[in-house]
């Protein structure tokens, strides 16, 4: 099983992700665990990454489509793979789905989240009043102001990936605002054909 999860920060992808990897057997493909890891391996690849990032720069899309490209080859990922944070943007999505097409594999599924932005927020402040009325230490991105800009950046540059994958066929829509059980239920039903 090859999938891709879509949807804004929030939506329930990383939870959903690791649910699906450990029932399937699967690894859960995040983008930055493969370029820290292909840096401290000091993969060749690796070794442009650091540079880059040594500099103060982004990394480019060559560079993280050839990280994931050599992680899809990793034997691990024989029977299949979840990519959490990949592709970010459409010209990501036209290199992963060639990388797969030479490889002689294909995605089984592109499934998107489909989230209320408001009730996001709204969770989102809830969470950080609990946080902090049992102590717990807040992260500093978490606050309203940081994961609105979270979603404006997600609605410019990811958001155009559903309807390139609804173009494709691939793209499948979850209610992303059910409990986790439910969602995870949908999902397993899109699945059951692949």
């Amino acid at each position: 099983m090859r999938l891709i999860l879509l949807g804004p920060p929030g939506a329930g992808k990383g939870t959903q992700a690791k649910l699906l990897a450990h029932k399937h057997g699967i690894p859960q493909l995040s983008t930055g665990d493969m370029l820290r890891a292909a840096v401290a391996q000091a993969t060749e690849v690796g070794k442009r990454a650091k540079a880059v990032m040594d500099a103060g720069q982004l990394v480019s899309d060559e560079i993280v489509n050839q990280i994931v490209s050599d992680r899809i080859d990793e034997p691990d990922c024989a029977r299949g793979f979840i990519l959490d944070g990949y592709p970010r943007t459409v010209p990501q999505a036209k290199a992963l789905g060639q990388m797969l097409k030479d490889k002689g594999l294909r995605l089984d599924a592109v499934i998107e989240l489909k989230v209320d932005e408001a009730a996001l927020v709204r969770r989102m402040e809830n969470r950080v009043a609990e946080t902090t009325a049992s102590g717990g230490q807040v992260r500093s991105d978490d606050n309203p102001e940081a994961f609105r800009k979270r979603l404006v950046e997600y609605r410019e540059k990811t958001a155009p990936l559903s309807e390139y994958y609804a173009g494709t066929g691939e793209l499948r829509v979850v209610n992303g605002m059910e409990n986790v059980d439910a969602v995870t239920a949908e999902i397993e039903r899109i699945l059951i054909p692949a």
